[in-house]
């Protein structure tokens, strides 16, 4: 489901396996939680986490053939719910990991997949191919608290939240950048990873505290910080 490497301090945390679109189903959402513990256990001052994908998508979202599995007792909608229940900690753990994140989009980020991205500190996207895309409106869903917490507090014009969540806009990489969803766009997905371990790199150097770090970006966000029960603390760790 994923592959975690180590580059001296920078994570590189790699969404594979079977399913080509990288959809979100619980053992895949398992298996990024853990690989999220194990990078916050292994975290040092100047520890950067990036999380990409192999293939054309980043990830599609949640998966609802997942949801359709016929005889299922507890039917689509109790599991599509489970799911969203299910990935709320992974989003929460990004927002609280003691590190700069970064998501390199190498391919379509969609619904939660699009959420999972924009829960990184920034994003980098190929310009090439691939899209930004909140489906919920075509597929006839309302969307999660958290969901919407989350573009509130990462989308700061009101047109381009309109256009992300009312008008279900599939968002290249260039408009990506104006409605501030995106950071730097590469020319290719290998151009998108490099690009985002030089940022990890550049970063890594700044050899912040990991504690600090996370307790600052809470502050930030309140509003998804709130709805994901997380509380921000003082801390004082003088460097100099």
């Amino acid at each position: 489901m994923y592959t975690l490497e180590k580059r001296g301090s920078i994570f590189i945390l790699t969404l594979t396996g079977p399913d080509a679109e990288h959809r979100l189903n619980p053992t895949a959402i398992d298996s990024i939680k853990s690989a999220l513990s194990t990078v916050k256990s292994q975290a040092t001052p100047g520890s950067v986490l990036i999380t990409t994908a192999h293939g054309k998508f980043f990830s599609n979202g949640f998966d609802l053939k997942w949801a359709q599995q016929p005889g299922s007792p507890s039917g689509f909608q109790a599991r599509l719910h489970h799911m969203v229940d299910y990935f709320k900690p992974v989003v929460a753990d990004l927002l609280s990991l003691p590190m700069p994140t970064i998501a390199a989009v190498t391919g379509h980020a969609a619904a939660a997949g699009m959420l999972l991205a924009i829960s990184h500190d920034y994003v980098v996207m190929r310009g090439d191919r691939g899209v930004m895309y909140m489906s919920e409106l075509d597929i006839g869903m309302t969307f999660p608290e958290y969901f919407t917490a989350m573009f509130r507090s990462k989308i700061g014009k009101v047109g381009a939240r309109r256009d992300v969540m009312l008008a279900a806009k599939k968002v290249k990489a260039g408009d990506a950048v104006e409605m501030g969803l995106v950071d730097l766009v590469c020319e290719d997905g290998e151009k998108t990873v490099d690009a985002a371990v030089r940022m990890a790199e550049e970063l890594g150097r700044k050899m912040w505290n990991g504690e600090i770090y996370a307790e600052i970006r809470k502050a930030m966000y309140p509003e998804i910080c709130g709805v994901l029960s997380l509380t921000s603390k003082p801390i004082v760790a003088p460097r100099l």
